[in-house]
């Protein structure tokens, strides 16, 4: 199959491909529907992933590692010598996934059962001790700083630590509600002071619910469940975006929670044993609440008043399944922030306003530094309907807006393609060259397939004054390479974090059955969501894994922590092609060093800047130390200086920036008016853009750019 026609989507971490039709050379014989199941994805891979692996100790060794971490990533259930038992295939896994041998896997399920057991045991033992709070004593919650317990003892006291923890947190929770509540002039009638040894005893029993729950789950995980993990981890090595989707799964990737009518307006990712926020969808329930952020971690899923279920441990299924619901229903989420607080956030759910995911603009002023009527165009993702020749295209869209923007006379413009996941990559070309003549945007190349140049061949330009565009650590796929292009033409001033996401790859889904003859008894197989396609920037580099580093770099609150795709085990490497031919008349970005220079001194001398680097320190340091104290008064001091430290930093872009100025545009005054939802939408969106720094700093760059 020919993989080197132009691809109509850029892919984002979470967005996809639909429809491949691939023949095995040969039919298979073995009549075994996991024997088929490995070898028909093994054989996928083989012949149409970008970057083909060779089948070797090194492949052994990364599953090995890979499988261990995915199924014990927290070292809870296995022991040093499961672990040694399993160590004999470290560096025969190669032979056994070319014989679709599952001897390992085999026995890494019985001996996770076996731990299972184990440690259901050792949690029902731990939870009925006479735990001590006052004596000394610390508990790693990093899976990674740990090592496997070395034998059944040291097993049971790491559940003892483990309960302990979770009674600790718990304990502490309830003391501090009773604090502010007794602290209060007026208290809830309902309100009933306990004693330490009271509220200890009903932590027990929420510990014991949580959990007995917990344990029914995890004793009645099938084979199949299990094989998907083992599947995946194979898939994995070839990169993050390669997965194997059995046909359930398959079915919810495509009902993605940001897609269904009515949902939260979120969407997650697995991340080892624990769930991920990767996206929240602009207008929908969660962004509407404002608390959930992308990078939490979801802990619990509790229904409206219903006890919180915990979902640590559950497949992506089971945890969507829990938080998927009916309009007008409500879902309480516990989540770990990136700064390591645990909080409840309560969304009740909704349609999802799609309109808050389209294009729109604004005109900005800052009087306090004489600048005036720069337009301002923020795109939350590059969307286009397929389906409908006469849908909504975000290039057509951003082409409105700009018209608009003219006329209201405005002459320079910034693009906002922050928090920009990705999309279509034919609205990439198209929207390219609303600022350039014609030329080429962006290089597609698939596997043993010489480059494909996709070019923009309209020699119309729509805007030809002065370009500013935004991004951040989570711009990524067709927002990188927009803005690759701007900057490879010179055209505009990329200004953001130290780099855009840096997924530069397509991916395309494969269904399993279409590769096989046949064999109807052992169908459906699943499907393959497969990496088939590198992009490249008209100069030859790749867009993978270091993304776009901006011209003008501004502080962060994430700039210390490692985000994107190089956080990623087995991220495809960086690579170069040759360049084409480009150029543009239309205006090229003078003084860039002075630029620099002046943007650098702003920020400098900029207070909420200096807060962002500081609070930069600050996660990075939570981050980091992830080893508690199970005394009660050092977990209690640690928590209140956790707290107190990141109250400092509560405040940024929470006040207006004196003199900024962010206006609607005369064509849509009517129409925001004449709806009061759209209205109360609009003004949370004004206030927001003239309290953000960063917009404010664009617009001093622009002024720069101006003179």
């Amino acid at each position: 199959m020919n993989f080197n026609r132009p691809i109509l989507l850029s892919m984002s971490f979470l967005m996809f491909f639909i429809g491949a039709s691939f023949t095995l050379n040969n039919p298979l014989d073995d009549t075994s529907k996991e024997v088929l199941l490995l070898k028909t994805m093994m054989d996928g891979f083989k012949n149409y992933h970008y970057n083909p692996l060779e089948i070797n100790d090194k492949f052994s060794e990364n599953l090995y590692d890979s499988y261990l971490d995915r199924i014990d990533s927290r070292k809870r259930f296995l022991v040093a010598d499961d672990v040694k038992q399993l160590s004999k295939f470290k560096t025969s896994l190669d032979e056994a996934v070319n014989d679709s041998n599952y001897e390992f896997f085999d026995m890494s399920v019985i001996l996770l059962e076996a731990g299972i057991k184990r440690a259901k045991d050792y949690y029902t033992t731990a939870l009925e001790s006479d735990f001590d709070f006052t004596e000394a004593g610390t508990f790693e919650l990093d899976g990674e700083k740990r090592s496997f317990p070395s034998d059944y003892d040291a097993q049971k006291e790491r559940w003892q630590k483990i309960i302990k923890y979770e009674l600790l947190v718990r304990l502490n929770n309830k003391i501090e509600a009773q604090e502010k509540e007794l602290a209060k002039e007026e208290r809830d009638p309902e309100f009933k002071e306990m004693t330490q040894d009271e509220m200890l005893a009903k932590s027990r029993e929420e510990v014991k619910k949580t959990f007995d729950k917990w344990f029914a789950r995890m004793e009645k995980t099938k084979r199949q469940d299990r094989l998907e993990i083992y599947l995946n981890s194979i898939a994995g090595l070839y990169d993050p975006h390669t997965n194997y989707y059995a046909p359930i799964e398959k079915q919810n990737f495509d009902i993605q929670m940001s897609g269904r009518l009515e949902g939260i307006g979120a969407r997650l990712q697995s991340d080892g044993e624990e769930t991920k926020v990767t996206e929240i969808v602009t207008g929908g329930p969660a962004w509407k609440e404002g608390t959930l952020k992308a990078n939490d971690l979801i802990l619990k899923v509790a229904q409206g008043d219903e006890d919180p279920v915990d979902v640590s441990g559950m497949n992506i299924n089971e945890v969507v399944s829990f938080i998927r619901g009916k309009k007008g229903t409500e879902v309480k989420l516990t989540v770990k922030d990136t700064e390591g607080e645990t909080k409840v956030v309560t969304i009740v759910r909704d349609v999802v306003i799609m309109e808050e995911g389209y294009a729109k603009s604004l005109i900005l002023n800052y009087k306090q530094e004489g600048v005036k009527n720069v337009g301002y165009i923020k795109l939350p993702r590059f969307y286009a309907d397929f389906r409908d020749p006469k849908g909504r295209q975000c290039a057509n869209d951003v082409a409105r807006e700009i018209q608009k923007l003219k006329a209201d006379g405005v002459e320079s413009i910034i693009l906002d393609l922050r928090d920009n996941g990705g999309g279509s990559l034919r609205d990439v070309v198209d929207m390219s060259g609303l600022f350039i003549e014609e030329g080429p945007i962006v290089q597609v190349k698939a596997r043993n397939f010489k480059p494909k140049v996709l070019e923009d061949t309209d020699d119309r330009v729509l805007f030809d004054g002065h370009l500013i565009v935004m991004v951040n650590q989570f711009s990524a796929s067709a927002s990188e390479i927009l803005a690759a292009a701007m900057q490879d033409y010179n055209r505009a001033v990329i200004v953001g974090s130290t780099s855009t996401f840096g997924k530069g790859t397509v991916q395309r889904f494969v269904d399993l059955d279409e590769m096989v003859w046949g064999k109807k008894e052992e169908k459906p197989l699943g499907e393959v969501k497969m990496t088939i396609q590198k992009f490249y920037r008209i100069n030859g580099g790749s867009t993978q894994l270091k993304g776009v580093v901006p011209d003008i770099i501004l502080p962060d609150s994430y700039q210390n922590i490692q985000l994107g795709e190089k956080e990623y085990d087995y991220a495809m490497e960086w690579t170069q092609i040759d360049p084409v031919e480009y150029s543009q008349k239309v205006r090229t970005v003078k003084n860039m060093d002075k630029l620099r220079s002046n943007s650098k001194k702003r920020v400098s001398l900029n207070k909420t800047f200096q807060e962002i680097n500081q609070n930069a320190e600050r996660l990075k340091a939570v981050r980091d130390d992830s080893d508690y104290s199970l005394n009660l008064e050092e977990f209690q001091s640690e928590r209140k200086s956790e707290r107190e430290d990141a109250k400092k930093y509560d405040s940024i872009m929470e006040d207006d920036i004196e003199g900024m100025e962010a206006n609607n545009l005369k064509a849509d005054i009517k129409d925001i008016e004449g709806d009061e939802s759209k209205k109360a939408r609009n003004d949370k969106w004004l206030e927001g853009v003239r309290k953000d720094v960063y917009i404010q700093e664009a617009l001093m760059i622009m002024k720069d750019m101006t003179k």
